[in-house]
Formats: C-alpha cells, sequence, structure tokens
C-alpha cells in the first residue's frame, strides 16, 4: 500500500472523528451545557447542535423534567414535646440548567438537606394536634421556605407533600380514646336536640290544638248566648202578650191559663205507665169548678154572657159554683173498683 493511500484513509478517519466530536443531538427533556476549555459558555436546548471539536464539549446533562425526590423519615419533637416521625416528597424542575450545574455540587443532595431542616423547624414550632391537622399549612409553608432557598439553582420547587405523621403508641391510643369519647359525646347531643325538638313541635301542637279548642268554645258560647238571647226575647214577646191579653180581659184569662195548664199536669199523670195509684193534691169539685171557669171564659170570648140567650134561643144556665166536697182516699189499681176520674160518684 502506498504512502498516499495511508494519508488518505487517516484524513478520512480525522474527518470522521471531527464530525462526530461535532455533532451533538441533545435529547427532549434534557439541556446539555457546553463548555469551552473548561468554561461554561451556554446551554444546548434539545435538538441538533454544532460545537468546535477539541475546543468545547459536554459538561453536564440536565434533566429538566419534574422530578420526584422522596424525603427519609425523620423524628421529629413537636412543641409539646412528642415525638413523632415524618415522610415527605419534593416535587421539583430545573429552569436554568447552567446554575443547577455549577452554583451547587449535588443538587439533589443540597434539595434533601434543605427540605429535612426546614421541615424540622416548621413542624417543630407545632404542637402534636396542630402536625395532625394542619397539614396543608405544613405543605405550603415548606414549600414557599424551600422554593426561597433554592431559586439561586436555578431549580423551582413545585410541591412539598407531607406522606405519613407517626405519633407514639402510646399517643395513638389515647387519641383513638379521645375521639371515640367526643363521638359519644356528639351522639349524645345530637339525641339530646332531636329530643328537644321533637318536645317543642309537641308542644307547638298542644298549643295549636289548645287555641282551637278555645276559640271552639268561644264560638260555641258566643252561638249560646246568642240563642239564649233570642229565647229571652221569644220569652219576652210572649210575656208581653200575655200581659197585654191579661190586661184587656182581666183576671179571666188568668183563669184560663191556670186551668189549661192545671189540665195538661193532671193528663200527664193519667198517661203515665207506671202509675198504679193516682194521688190528687185537691178536690175533684175543684177541678169541676175550673172547668165551670173556662166554659164561661169561652162563654165571655164569643159575645155569651150571664143571663143571655144563645142563638138557638135557649137562655144559657148560669155558671156552676164550686162546692167543697170531703176528700176521698185514692183507689189503687187491682182493688176490683174502676179507677177514678175525679168526679164524684
Amino acid at each position: 500500500m502506498s504512502g498516499s493511500l495511508i494519508t488518505g484513509l487517516l484524513l478520512i478517519a480525522v474527518v470522521v472523528v471531527f464530525l462526530f466530536s461535532a455533532v451533538k443531538v441533545v435529547r427532549q427533556g434534557y439541556v446539555y451545557t457546553i463548555e469551552r476549555f473548561g468554561k461554561f459558555t451556554k446551554s444546548a436546548e434539545p435538538g441538533l447542535h454544532i460545537i468546535t471539536p477539541f475546543i468545547d464539549r459536554v459538561g453536564q446533562k440536565v434533566n429538566v423534567m419534574e422530578q420526584v425526590l422522596d424525603i427519609p423519615g425523620q423524628e421529629i419533637i413537636t412543641a409539646d414535646n412528642a415525638m413523632v416521625g415524618v415522610d415527605a416528597v419534593v416535587f421539583f424542575q430545573v429552569l436554568d440548567a447552567g446554575k443547577a450545574a455549577y452554583e451547587v455540587s449535588n443538587l439533589f443532595q443540597a434539595i434533601m438537606a434543605l427540605t429535612t431542616t426546614n421541615l424540622r423547624t416548621v413542624m417543630g414550632a407545632m404542637d402534636l394536634d396542630e402536625t395532625l391537622s394542619k397539614r396543608d399549612e405544613i405543605n405550603a409553608r415548606l414549600l414557599g421556605v424551600v422554593d426561597h432557598a433554592t431559586s439561586p439553582w436555578g431549580v423551582k420547587i413545585t410541591r412539598v407533600e407531607i406522606k405519613d405523621i407517626r405519633p407514639p403508641t402510646d399517643i395513638s391510643e389515647a387519641m383513638a380514646r379521645q375521639m371515640k369519647a367526643e363521638r359519644l359525646k356528639r351522639a349524645e347531643i345530637l339525641e339530646a336536640e332531636g329530643e328537644r325538638a321533637s318536645r317543642i313541635l309537641r308542644a307547638e301542637g298542644e298549643k295549636q290544638s289548645a287555641i282551637l279548642k278555645a276559640e271552639g268554645q268561644k264560638e260555641s258560647a258566643f252561638r249560646n248566648a246568642e240563642a239564649r238571647e233570642r229565647e229571652a226575647e221569644a220569652e219576652a214577646r210572649a210575656t208581653e202578650a200575655v200581659s197585654n191579653a191579661i190586661a184587656g180581659s182581666g183576671n179571666q184569662a188568668i183563669n184560663y191559663f191556670i186551668a189549661q195548664e192545671y189540665t195538661r199536669a193532671l193528663g200527664k199523670f193519667a198517661d203515665s205507665p207506671n202509675a198504679k195509684t193516682i194521688l190528687f193534691p185537691v178536690e175533684a169539685t175543684q177541678l169541676i169548678g175550673s172547668l165551670g171557669g173556662i166554659g164561661e171564659l169561652v162563654r165571655e170570648t164569643f159575645g155569651e154572657t150571664k143571663g143571655t140567650v144563645h142563638t138557638s134561643g135557649t137562655p144559657l144556665p148560669p155558671p156552676a159554683q164550686p162546692q167543697p166536697a170531703p176528700r176521698r182516699p185514692a183507689v189503687t189499681a187491682g182493688s176490683g173498683l174502676p179507677r177514678s176520674s175525679g168526679t164524684p160518684g
């Protein structure tokens, strides 16, 4: 093989090596730092890049995608001297590859140490109940502190999350008893409130019932009073009519009414199904005299008085005068004698 051929092959090999050294392809999600004689000059974004071989070189390949950093478990003493175990995670993203590559020696170790120390600071200022119930507040405070501390490194802290908080066993048991007592208390309060509401509703119902009943009684009393008033007015008109009749006719009208009521009372005695013995409080002749008085009232009513002549031409006899008669004993049913009618035999 001649020397010119060997020289040509060597030139071709140098050109190939030169091309491979000059052409750099950056993958998506990464940014390469370019160094010239060991000094950072620029950041190579994803795509095809040509550098000067043997002068420029790729310094670090920085991942600019969002990454997750797991914080190992930490034992933290709270403000009320309770020791709890805490696990956390940090989500971050590199925004400036040059700063992330050259401003901090080990980015992951630095973020982990910074998060751990600030986690102890934030949770150590709270008591146990606050650490268990205010996770959102702890996350927000950690995010603000860590993000501010890592901003010179070209890193953005997107989220800081508390994964787990592990209180001591005895405290967990006490908290379980406290939770049970609190739930029992709430149940009793709810039951008492329900009973109170039920009693109030029943009392309201009884109140409405009493009001409606009182209104009904009031209306009934008003109606009864109105009825009595009308009855009294009717009685007054009837009394007035009787008084006018008495004033016009004298004692004859009085005798007429007394005889009418007397006759009705005797009729009720005679119609009684349970009466086996009839006792007359007055002599039978008095009843006859009363009947005679009624007849005279009738004659006076039709204009026929004592000593006048009837329309048929027959003079009217004078009214019979009641004669006193000896009182007879009452006739008892079953004695075989006819029942006394109140007239002398």
